[in-house]
Parts: C-alpha cells; structure tokens; sequence
C-alpha cells in the first residue's frame, strides 16, 4: 500500500503512470516539501484497511447538503446544483457513500483562519458541505459557484474554479480526495494542479460537466461530476490541503 504525497493522492496500489500527477511535480511549488526523498516501501492490506471503517448517516445534518440554506441569510453569488454518482471499480453504483466537499466562496475566499486573501467573507456561506449516496449512487449539492483565488505559487498565479471532494469509499483502500472543475475556465493553461494530471482524458475527468435537465428553471445551473473510486479508471486523486 502507497500513500502517495503529491498534488492528487488517495491509499491505493495501482500505478497509473500520466493519470495520478508525479509525488513531485516541479511547477507546483508545495511538491517540492512534501515529496518523499526515499523510495516507498510497499506494505500488503491488512482486514482493517480492506473492510472498514463504516460511516453511518446518524451525524448528518437536514441541512447539510444545501450550503445555500445553512445560515440565516442566503448567500452572495450564482447558485449551482452539483450532482453525480459514485461508482466502484467495477461500474456498479455505491450506496451509503459519505461524499464531503468545501470550497472557497463566490468571492474566491474560504472561510478559514489561514486564507487572507483580500476577498471579503460572506458571513451566509461557510463552504463546506456532505451527504449520503442513495441507492443509485447518486450525491446531490446546492451551492455557488467558487470564485477564482490567487495562491502565490508563482508569478500570477490564480486557481481555476474548483469544489473539494473527500470520499471514504468502502474501505481505507478506496479512499479519495480530489477537485471538481468548471467546463471552459480560462486558467486551465496555467495552473500547475491542474496539469500535473498528464494524461488528457484524465484531466477531462476532472472537469464537470454543464447539465441543463439537472438545472432548475429560474433557480439553479445544473453540473454533473461522477466518481470512480477503485481501479484503473479511478477519478484521479489529491493530497488534502489548503487550497
């Protein structure tokens, strides 16, 4: 078992050379620290890692999945349905998934004490959201639309828009953390996380799609992103930070 150290990572031994970014990819500078400096040892799954644990849907809030409707005002920016499904390794839909996200806001700003972009804080929207597959498969958010943000990375550097994903899958083996994109953003060309995933159809895989039937007339755009979690056509992964 590896844990990769890299922009996208998750506990797996599958490798995926062009799919699952490099643990060190030059242009993204937080690479350089956190890649390992000696070979990784592989260790054989123990019963732990391959059958638990089990979330149950006891902790879940009413208003979890809505991060529109989770303070007393609603808040500023373009609201947007996100919905999927959360497939196994072997295309069968996943019942009972925990699927957690956060994001920055409208303005490109999260609500954490480490972000001090100059982006004002909206004090209706704290970017952070979970829910439970249904018996389909199928996730379902309301949010708004992320703003773009500078990281500091390099010379005018800006993240695209994008959605944290974190999935605890069936077993520590399946576990997945990874970025949802916006058909068409601009800054596709120029971020180094983005394009650490080599592999072209990979990174499509990243992308949501646009869905009119999921929009809702006069209310909501509707975007489509379905997960992998296992095997060779996984969604590729990410190592959980800050941005």
């Amino acid at each position: 078992m590896a844990l990769r150290q890299s922009p996208f990572t998750r506990i797996s031994d599958v490798d995926r050379p062009g799919v699952d970014p490099p643990y060190d990819y030059p242009d993204y500078v937080g690479t350089r620290l956190r890649a390992p400096k000696e070979p990784l040892v592989l260790l054989p799954h123990t019963l732990s890692e391959l059958t638990g644990p089990v979330y149950g849907d006891r902790a879940l809030g009413e208003l979890d999945h809505d991060l529109t409707r989770q303070h007393q005002g609603e808040p500023l920016g373009e609201r947007i349905i996100v919905s999927g499904r959360v497939l196994g390794s072997d295309g069968r839909p996943l019942r009972g998934q925990l699927v957690e996200i956060w994001q920055a806001n409208a303005a490109g700003r999260y609500h954490h004490s480490v972000d001090t972009h100059g982006a004002p804080l909206d004090p209706n929207f704290s970017g952070g959201g979970r829910c439970l597959t249904d018996d389909d498969g199928t996730y379902r958010f309301v949010t708004v639309k992320p703003g773009s943000y500078p990281w500091k990375n390099h010379p005018n550097a800006w993240r695209p828009n994008h959605i944290h994903f974190s999935l605890f899958g069936r077993a520590f083996t399946e576990r997945l953390v990874t970025q949802m994109y916006f058909p068409g953003d601009p800054l596709f060309p120029f971020d180094p996380i983005f394009n650490s995933i080599r592999d072209e159809r990979a990174r499509q895989a990243a992308i949501s799609r646009f869905d009119l039937d999921l929009t809702e007339p006069e209310w909501a755009l509707g975007f489509r992103f379905d997960i992998v979690l296992g095997g060779r056509e996984s969604t590729p992964f990410e190592e959980p930070h800050d941005d």
